[in-house]
């Protein structure tokens, strides 16, 4: 009796033995992305380092962790090769046919990033603006305004006013230099017109210059509000003729070719393409919006670049798991949303700068 019972104790022991050397750790796939995972050295930190930890240890998961590039990654978890992507992966239709996501467990957009204008390039696009071929128009029927009743003025005034309104060539002058005066109500006094007509014709010039300087100084206000707009772009679709970069393999990249963007330069992180969009090598750099903001803050060599108020691409971030682990992806998702739920999710989320949407 004792032999049977011995044998079934030594081959539940090798099973079991066996059954734990046999789970490997989960291969787990990040690469830089502030502030969602941020390499100093050997440390890593940020908003998904904080949450896989989380879900990692309260589910007992065992895993290691492989830094790879972004594209690489995406190509090793479709292939099976890693288990995990704890990048913030966009859920796109075309991805969910190769791997399985989490539920999202934050909502982003993509903007653009520009280099600042210097003081130069600024006074020389508004020195430009005043030569706008609508405002040399303006300034030609102004000067039409007060040339015409400059000479009305003089025409009624030389005989009976030649103090002020001399004949012949000197009068005509004195005639434009009385109508300048009177529109731009700086009023010297040492020319005015004294006659009945005279005075009706000031009366002209003053109720129709009035109107006419009224709407030239808006049609150059608009000129000029044009002009930034047409230099900042007002529209991401304003940069589909200029030079772009984006990161390899992203959803940015995506988007741009679908919305036939013709320049696409693309890169393995944004550090490289801030760098040479600071070097004037690119007109803009488009890609996720609080990656693109948290670096730019935290560089101080990036500091002559500015992201634009736009908003664009709505993108949903989650953990992309390899195809078919739909139970590992159950259970993330599950163990996601109950992080979510948390007051300390918020406070995470606001010590990176960021807030939920």
């Amino acid at each position: 009796m004792k032999k049977p019972f011995c044998f079934v104790f030594l081959f539940s022991f090798f099973s079991l033995a066996f059954t734990q050397d046999s789970i490997q750790p989960l291969r787990v796939g990040y690469t830089r992305a502030a502030p969602f995972i941020i390499q100093e050295g050997e440390i890593l930190e940020g908003i998904n380092i904080w949450l896989w930890q989380r879900v990692a240890e309260d589910l007992n998961l065992q895993y290691e962790l492989v830094p790879m590039q972004f594209s690489g990654m995406l190509d090793s978890l479709k292939a099976g090769k890693i288990d995990v992507s704890i990048n913030p992966l966009t859920i796109t239709s075309a991805r969910s046919k190769e791997m399985e996501f989490t539920h999202s467990f934050y909502a982003s957009h993509s903007t653009i990033v520009v280099a600042k204008q210097s003081s130069f390039q600024k006074i020389k696009q508004f020195v430009t603006s005043f030569f706008q071929v609508n405002f040399l128009r303006g300034f030609l029927v102004l000067f039409i305004i007060l040339l015409f009743f400059g000479i009305l003025a003089w025409m009624f005034e030389r005989r009976k006013n030649p103090e002020h309104f001399r004949p012949g060539f000197k009068g005509l002058w004195d005639g434009l230099w009385w109508s300048v005066v009177t529109l731009t109500t700086v009023g010297y006094g040492d020319k005015a017109p004294k006659t009945r007509m005279g005075k009706i014709a000031a009366l002209g010039l003053m109720f129709s210059g009035l109107l006419f300087v009224s709407g030239l100084t808006a049609s150059i206000a608009s000129s000029l509000t044009v002009n930034q707009l047409n230099s900042e772009a007002a529209d991401f679709g304003d940069f589909k003729e200029r030079r772009v970069g984006t990161i390899r393999s992203s959803e940015s990249d995506d988007f741009l070719h679908a919305h036939f963007f013709k320049d696409i330069k693309t890169y393995s992180s944004v550090v490289p393409g801030l760098k040479e969009l600071q070097a004037n090598k690119l007109d803009a750099f488009i890609y996720d919006a609080p990656i693109l903001r948290y670096r730019i803050k935290k560089d101080s060599s990036l500091q002559k670049l500015e992201v634009l108020p736009l908003k664009f691409d709505v993108q949903f971030y989650a953990f992309g798991i390899k195809k078919d682990a739909v139970e590992l992806e159950q259970a993330i998702s599950q163990r996601i949303l109950e992080i979510m739920e948390t007051q300390q999710w918020s406070v995470i989320l606001a010590e990176f700068g960021l807030s939920e949407l």
